[in-house]
């Protein structure tokens, strides 16, 4: 029953649409009656003090101590005035006769919060579940048979020689593993794993293997891939990369910097070198790491493209999807203060677009995804592009026309992210010629 809890979908459904409804009765219940002087001025008070305080709310967290990074777009501002303003008259309905009208206000509170918080919650669509919301992940372990051996090579032209056997499985399998911390010591939730169709067969293939990590605060949760992935393979005979998806932040709150850090722990090292290790050995993915990714989700973004920088011989690829621009992006003075410890030369050296300076490894592919209506991480991500490009990186920019930097911009930057890296890990017919990303927006 708890589990069956957890798993209550609160972005699509029945029970975004009943809260909303008990939201709006409340609301309805409390405003409409006799239309008295004194109650109208207590209304438009309660109306006036909601609406304020939502503004300090804005100036204190936003402008002031920046909590999130960013402008949190008019419709999270709409939704968090509409919730104070409906608690600021419920208070002043209370004491009021008949005595109902108090029942139904203290009810109406609770309820009031949690319709504003599950609209600013589908506005973004990350957090589908309650426990998503809750950052409690269910655990799914998959029983994983040993890897086919192999000497490391890989067949780069397998969308052409694979043909799949007759049982193979429609859609592809997700989640979830525990990677041991054997190297990095570092504290991390089980990742989540996606496997493709054609590595559910009896002797599937070697595949190529891509690492995505996703924002923060977030979750290590595969379905969003996976709902890609399995689009793709369903046209590509059931093939598609194997998928880990590890945790790199250790909490949900935490900001990693996707780098190695006395506080935070060791988590550059636990993905580069435990995640990929435990991959190699457990999944059916190909040791060629020219078929390699590193992929990310806004702070994941970041890491991939960091990881990559860092470790050109572990991945080959990177998807940033709406990343950010550098450790710490969000909080920059802190960030120097508490991981730098004030040196600012050792914060601006780094910063992976500062690395891209001194990087020279040809055959590395980079993928900029972004959206036009998230301006800043839009600028982030064509500035990304300009320092990969200057690198002798083969890069390409998917450019969003919307999606804000929710579920929109994370299933579009994927969607299109996929379909440029397919022909470049030998799973379609190839579209790369003189080094240009053919295809690209």
């Amino acid at each position: 029953m708890f589990q069956a809890a957890l798993d209550v979908d609160v972005v699509d459904g029945p029970v975004p649409v009943i809260l909303f409804a008990m939201a709006a009765l409340a609301i309805g219940v409390l405003v409409v009656r006799r239309p008295t002087r004194p109650w109208l001025l207590r209304l438009g008070i309660a109306t006036g003090v909601g609406l304020a305080a939502a503004v300090a709310t804005w100036l204190v967290c936003v402008r002031w101590l920046n909590l999130f990074g960013e402008s949190l777009g008019f419709g999270n501002y709409a939704w968090v005035a509409a919730g104070l303003v409906g608690i600021a008259i419920a208070f002043a309905s209370l004491g009021r006769r008949p005595v109902w009208r108090t029942v139904v206000a203290v009810g109406a509170v609770p309820v009031f919060f949690l319709a504003a918080a599950v609209g600013i919650n589908a506005n973004y669509g990350l957090n589908r579940t309650v426990g998503s919301v809750l950052a409690i992940a269910a655990s799914k372990p998959l029983t994983l048979a040993p890897p086919p051996q192999t000497s490391g090579g890989y067949d780069s032209q397998l969308w052409k020689h694979w043909t799949p056997p007759a049982d193979m499985p429609s859609r592809g399998l997700i989640g979830t593993a525990t990677i041991p911390s054997t190297t990095s010591g570092f504290r991390a939730r089980d990742a989540g794993i996606y496997l493709p169709p054609a590595a559910r067969v009896k002797d599937p293939p070697p595949l190529p293997l891509v690492v995505m990590m996703m924002g923060q605060p977030g979750n290590p949760d595969p379905e969003p891939i996976a709902e890609v992935l399995d689009r793709y393979a369903a046209t590509h005979h059931g093939l598609a990369p194997v998928v880990v998806v590890p945790d790199q932040l250790g909490n949900p709150y935490n900001d990693t910097l996707c780098m190695d850090t006395p506080r935070l722990g060791r988590a550059e090292t636990y993905v580069a070198a435990d995640v990929v290790a435990w991959a190699a050995a457990h999944l059916p993915v190909t040791h060629d790491h020219r078929f390699w990714t590193a992929a990310g989700y806004s702070n994941g973004g970041l890491c991939a493209l960091a990881f990559t920088v860092d470790h050109p011989d572990v991945f080959s690829h990177i998807l940033d999807i709406s990343g950010e621009e550098f450790p710490g992006a969000e909080h920059p003075d802190a960030t120097l203060h508490d991981a730098f410890g004030g040196d600012s030369a050792a914060y601006e050296a780094s910063k992976p677009l500062v690395k891209l300076r001194h990087f020279a490894h040809p055959g590395t592919t980079a993928i900029f995804t972004a959206c036009r209506d998230d301006p800043g991480y839009h600028h982030v991500a064509l500035k990304a592009k300009a320092a990969a490009t200057g690198a002798g990186i083969d890069t390409a920019f998917v450019d969003l026309e919307s999606g804000g930097h929710g579920r929109g911009a994370l299933m579009g930057g994927l969607d299109g992210g996929v379909r440029l890296l397919y022909p470049i890990l030998g799973l379609e017919r190839p579209r790369v010629e003189q080094g240009v990303l053919l295809g690209a927006q």
